[in-house]
């Protein structure tokens, strides 16, 4: 289920190219290449990193609600609860999606399009269809404890907003516990790293606040 509500905020519309495939005719989006879904999915599986990237966020841009956000997520027990680790791979993070992804196929909710040439597949577009939708819908209507994951894909989309799967490895692998992990083993968490940084600026912040009031 968590893929499936990935796809359904990640997607952008099919092109009439697309759609004149008799397999998508009913497709309501497209999530374009492996490696954007996997590294989209890094950051919705690891809260942790999530967080951490909020504060980044926030010291580049000084917006008080992403120090916020980071916060809710870093002073809970949401990076340990909710952390599924993935593994290293030669390009970055990488699970293996195909089991999960061949349930959705096969009730009729996704579409899987290869691209490239028998020898070498060049990419993979995930088609959303208008059964995996309303499904979605339904789910989010009638379980509401999936409504994490659809708050939690919508700060995902924030941060990866522009950016190509390329271009989001690229920034994953900024992390040392990341860039560090040996290939085919865990990806280390940053909770602690995290929360130490989320408290130097909280205490930033309160310095701040004390030099405007003694300018008041």
């Amino acid at each position: 289920m968590r893929l499936l509500l990935l796809i359904d905020g990640a997607c952008v519309p099919v092109s009439d190219a697309e759609r004149a495939d008799p397999g998508l005719t009913d497709a309501v989006g497209v999530v374009r290449t492996q490696v954007r879904l996997q590294k989209l999915d890094f950051w919705l599986r690891n809260p942790d990193y999530l967080a951490n990237e909020l504060l980044t966020e926030y010291e580049t841009s000084g917006e008080v609600p992403l120090l916020q956000l980071a916060g809710d997520i870093l002073d809970s027990e949401e990076p340990e609860v909710r952390r599924y680790p993935m593994l290293r791979h030669h390009f970055g993070a990488y699970q293996f999606l195909d089991d999960a992804l061949a349930v959705l196929r096969s009730a009729g909710l996704l579409v899987r399009r290869r691209r490239g040439t028998v020898n070498r597949v060049r990419q993979h577009d995930y088609f959303l269809l208008q059964a995996g939708r309303a499904v979605v819908r339904e789910v989010i209507r009638e379980a509401p404890v999936f409504r994490y994951y659809v708050e939690r894909v919508q700060l995902v989309l924030a941060l990866a907003d522009g950016l190509g799967g390329s271009q989001l490895k690229e920034r994953q692998y900024l992390q040392r516990e990341y860039a560090e992990a040996a290939r085919g083993e865990e990806i280390g968490s940053v909770s602690a790293r995290a929360r130490a940084r989320l408290e130097t600026l909280r205490a930033q912040v309160e310095i701040d606040d004390l030099q405007v009031e003694e300018h008041v």
